[in-house]
């Protein structure tokens, strides 16, 4: 890296921890330094120094039309010249909820958050308060967000309690989070059998794509539901990634399994911070004016975000925007899977709809220790 982005990685290093405001963009992991992004149109990005990218990550998967879509975008500007923030309801929350309950019928009521990491958050709460339980299983490589609950990681054995997965998360919460191998059916019974009656509920992400890109094999998220129903936990789905990006009733529409709570992020948002979660009413009813659940936000179901939310989903629907993500997925993997024949190395290629991922090894890769 050199030039203006340099110039502002050093300015930023001095007043911004790292340099960024999320770590993933420092490019540590891969002994890179960040450009920085002068404007974005399309398939493509430019840089403060006037360089071309092709933009294959999509702020990392908000932008599922291209950057600055036409609708989105005047969406977004007759939303500004009405007001950009009320702090009360306005009718473009209803809409957007409506829309949400309409294609992913799994969600009877939901509410309205900021981000991904909120959502999660308070399927978690939600959960444990109606069930009247405290321990949560999550899988390996699955990503919920940085809430304290949920940044766990495994611990030293497959069925032991979860080791904090940063610093200031205290073991106490840890303790109450149990982290499994995804994929393993065995290992789940196991812990509901040797956790009776303690379990609130299963948080996973259908398809993990948080640790690469690997999909749920078999039955298993069959069995997930099945487990949860038959010990009275909660199912939560986080298709924050996979929501209305797989299709128009996300991953749950796919693999046919109806989750009893489900957070949803990124491409509800058009680029704007947006986060939702919902599920079986009388589930939601436990919120907060309704119920003893308490979760609030100043700016949730701002009207910008919910205008640029609106008009992303309605125009993925419009122009059948799932059927055309499939296509040009499909088209992208046969001449990907043509160049990793020619280049006789051991690679596993995996894809859904939009999503891929390439695996340096000849797999398969079912989990997080496969990866």
């Amino acid at each position: 890296m050199s030039g203006r982005s340099s110039e502002l990685f050093t300015a930023a290093q001095k007043r911004i921890p790292g340099g960024v405001n999320s770590p993933v963009r420092a490019f540590r992991n891969v002994s890179g330094s960040p450009f920085f992004v002068s404007r974005a149109q399309g398939s493509k990005i430019w840089d403060v120094d006037g360089k071309e990218y092709i933009d294959y990550v999509g702020s990392w998967g908000p932008a599922i039309l291209g950057h600055g879509p036409k609708a989105v975008v005047e969406a977004v500007r007759q939303a500004a010249a009405r007001g950009l923030s009320f702090g009360i309801p306005n009718p473009l929350e209803v809409e957007v909820a409506e829309l949400i309950c309409d294609w992913m019928p799994s969600i009877e009521k939901v509410r309205m958050v900021n981000s991904g990491t909120e959502a999660a958050m308070s399927c978690i709460r939600l959960a444990r308060a109606f069930t009247g339980r405290d321990k949560v299983i999550k899988f390996d490589g699955c990503y919920h967000g940085h809430a304290d609950a949920l940044l766990v990681q495994a611990g030293s054995g497959a069925l032991t309690h979860g080791q904090p997965g940063s610093a200031g998360v205290p073991q106490a919460f840890a303790d109450l989070t149990i982290s499994l191998p995804f994929n393993n059916a065995a290992l789940l019974r196991k812990a509901f059998a040797e956790n009776r009656g303690q379990i609130a509920a299963v948080i996973v992400e259908p398809v993990p794509a948080n640790a690469g890109l690997y999909f749920p094999t078999g039955d298993f998220l069959s069995v997930l539901r099945e487990e949860c129903t038959a010990n009275d936990a909660l199912l939560i789905f986080d298709e924050v990634i996979t929501g209305f990006r797989l299709a128009r009733g996300g991953a749950q529409e796919i693999y046919g399994v109806k989750p009893d709570l489900t957070a949803l992020g990124k491409v509800i948002g058009g680029g704007l911070p947006v986060g939702a979660f919902g599920g079986r009413a009388e589930i939601m009813d436990e919120l907060s004016p309704l119920g003893p659940v308490y979760q609030a936000g100043t700016l949730s179901g701002n009207p910008l975000a919910m205008a640029a939310g609106l008009a992303q989903l309605r125009e993925l629907d419009r122009i059948n925007g799932w059927k055309l993500l499939e296509e040009r997925g499909a088209q992208f993997e046969a001449l990907t899977r043509a160049a990793i024949g020619r280049a006789k190395q051991d690679v596993t290629f995996h894809r859904i709809g939009s999503m891929f991922c390439l695996f340096f090894t000849p797999g398969p890769v079912i989990d997080l220790a496969s990866a």
